[in-house]
């Protein structure tokens, strides 16, 4: 018969041991289990082999797994919970996290829910940071897990309209109404722990991370207030909540981000890390006071969504032979260029990933770290106190690296030591905003660096764009009218015999026609004869036609065979790429 042992006396103990402790086997039994997991060459866990042999059931092995893990067991077969208990957490939750309430204390905000693995700790940290409930979890048997959600949570989930229809008849936040500046802290805090307000936010970030959008805005205006969403580099306007909750959302992000809720005047940065359905999520926090309030964008980095392959840049081979020979060199610069957004930084991270072996030394200097990456040194700039990419660049050469990346080069100083930094052996990897790759030398000299500079250190420059690419659930044929491809300066003779796509529009691109992005790329690389002209002082045309002549592909070029090949529009080319001057 199996004895209760307080909890605190089996945690972190051997599987076998907390078993006999309860009572369930015996020390012989426990050996023969363990005889049988060493034949198998110990790759099987005790706990399977015991399950395997009939010597426990899937409910004594959970509890003696929970035990382990310092949490109680709860049976959950039978048992009947208080509707006002469920609807603490939102059933979008409850689906995501797989977690059941059990029991809530208002008095202290301690919330007893069941989850279905000791493992699964991470539900509980993201339950805490979410709801703002201190969080007292319980193991259940993953099958009376399964019951209880369908029993409680399987009805229609609340939808985002729902709840501010809900928000907007709420009698505690509407006497906030017109009272932006007259909330006291104890309001404030008030504010934050506010249920719908926590529901709503909460299914806005797990909306906007199925939806994979790249950042979710919150902007106060006079008269409203908006939500909307990034998807594919463009903007998209939510249903609108009423606009005297907008302090109760920056004050709830605030509680959740560990920043000042006091601090109204200023402008402040934070980070969320979630987990949602055993992903690593970060919720990059930035708030910024307006004439109306605060603007808060959460920046979402969903980790499961980064695979840091060159091969999934979408270069064509051609492309991807000429950077891997670019990224080999022992020394010299690198520079990707294009405007805010086109992402550069994967760029740089997916060369980074290839080059970071064993024998190499990686440091890179961001502003801000993007993603951390096992086995980079990455260095997170503030300028506040000093620490500009010229100040850390002068530290990291001491540090015996190999490749180096800066964030941005901004300033003359930057710019030199970089190419000193090359010059004394190092792989320099950096980022410049220009509207192509030749436009890259004339924003150098600008800044102030010498010619002979230039050509001594720079071995290649990439330009690239992000283009939306056609949704394939609704693609379709289409003839492009004459103001079209005139657009891109096709005449009707040049597209004889080419088809053109566009995206109709279906439930899976949400109506929008397009459905994930496509990069391209523009890459230049120094030969002798372009470093001649660049001592020359040649022009920003006369290098790029130089270019063109040793084989580099325009940036228009590249969108017209993307059009040609049926993955893009000609209202995308148009909108990322530039005509080049003859």
């Amino acid at each position: 018969m199996a004895k209760d042992i307080p909890t605190e006396q089996l945690r972190g103990r051997a599987i076998g041991r907390i078993l006999v402790k309860m009572g369930i086997l015996t020390r012989e039994k426990v050996h023969q289990c363990l005889a049988v997991q060493k034949k198998k060459g110990g790759q099987v866990q005790l706990g399977q082999v015991m399950l395997e042999l009939g010597m426990v059931d899937e409910k004594q092995l959970k509890k003696a797994l929970a035990a382990q893990g310092g949490m109680e067991y709860v049976d959950l077969a039978g048992l009947e919970i208080d509707q006002a208990i469920i609807s603490q957490i939102p059933a979008q939750m409850a689906n995501a996290y797989r977690v059941i309430p059990l029991d809530y204390d208002k008095s202290n905000s301690t919330m007893s829910v069941a989850i279905d693995s000791a493992d699964n700790y991470k539900a509980t940290d993201d339950l805490s940071t979410l709801m703002g409930f201190k969080v007292k979890a319980k193991v259940a048997s993953p099958s009376d897990l399964d019951e209880m959600l369908k029993k409680y949570y399987s009805k229609e989930e609340e939808s985002i309209n729902d709840l501010i229809g809900k928000l907007e008849q709420d009698d505690f936040l509407a006497e906030f109404q017109g009272r932006d500046q007259s909330i006291d802290l104890s309001q404030l805090k008030e504010l934050a722990e506010s249920n719908p307000v926590k529901k709503l936010l909460n299914l806005v970030l797990l909306q906007a991370i199925k939806d994979k959008a790249s950042d979710v805005h919150f902007e106060p205006f006079e008269d409203e207030y908006k939500m909307r969403y990034r998807i594919d580099g463009v903007l998209y306007e939510m249903i609108p909540p009423p606009k005297h909750i907008a302090v109760a959302i920056s004050s709830r992000i605030k509680v959740m981000a560990n920043l000042d809720i006091a601090e109204r005047r200023m402008p402040q940065d934070g980070r969320i890390p979630l987990t949602v359905q055993g992903n690593q999520v970060d919720l990059r926090v930035s708030i910024l006071p307006t004439m109306f309030g605060e603007s808060v964008v959460l920046r979402i980095l969903d980790r499961s969504q980064l695979d840091l392959k060159l091969e999934n840049l979408g270069m064509s081979t051609e492309d991807m032979n000429i950077v891997r020979q670019l990224i080999q060199k022992p020394n010299g610069i690198l520079i990707v260029t294009g405007p805010t957004g086109s992402g550069k930084t994967t760029t740089l991270y997916s060369a980074l990933k290839e080059l970071n072996t064993i024998d190499s030394k990686l440091i890179t200097t961001e502003d801000p770290v993007e993603y951390d990456i096992d086995g980079i040194i990455q260095v997170q700039m503030k300028p506040d106190i000093g620490l500009t990419f010229a100040s850390c660049l002068r530290s990291i050469l001491r540090q015996d690296p190999d490749i180096i990346m800066v964030g941005e080069v901004r300033d003359l100083e930057t710019a030199q030591i970089a190419a000193q930094s090359s010059l004394t052996g190092h792989l320099v990897f950096t980022t410049l905003h220009t509207n192509d790759a030749p436009s890259v030398i004339a924003r150098l000299v600008d800044l102030g660096l010498e010619p002979f500079l230039i050509t001594a250190t720079l071995e290649g420059i990439i330009a690239q764009r992000l283009v939306r690419k056609i949704c394939k659930n609704c693609k379709e044929a289409y003839e492009p009218t004459e103001e079209q491809l005139l657009e891109l300066n096709l005449t009707p003779d040049v597209v004889r015999g080419k088809t053109f796509y566009y995206g109709r529009g279906c439930d899976q691109c949400n109506g929008t026609g397009y459905r994930g992005r496509l990069g391209i790329f523009e890459i230049m690389t120094f030969t002798d004869e372009m470093r001649e002209l660049v001592m020359n002082h040649a022009s920003t045309n006369v290098l790029r036609n130089a270019a063109k002549k040793t084989g580099m592909t325009t940036l228009r070029e590249k969108g017209l065979n993307a059009i040609y090949n049926g993955l893009t529009t000609i209202e995308e080319v148009v909108k990322e790429t530039v005509m080049e001057e003859q």
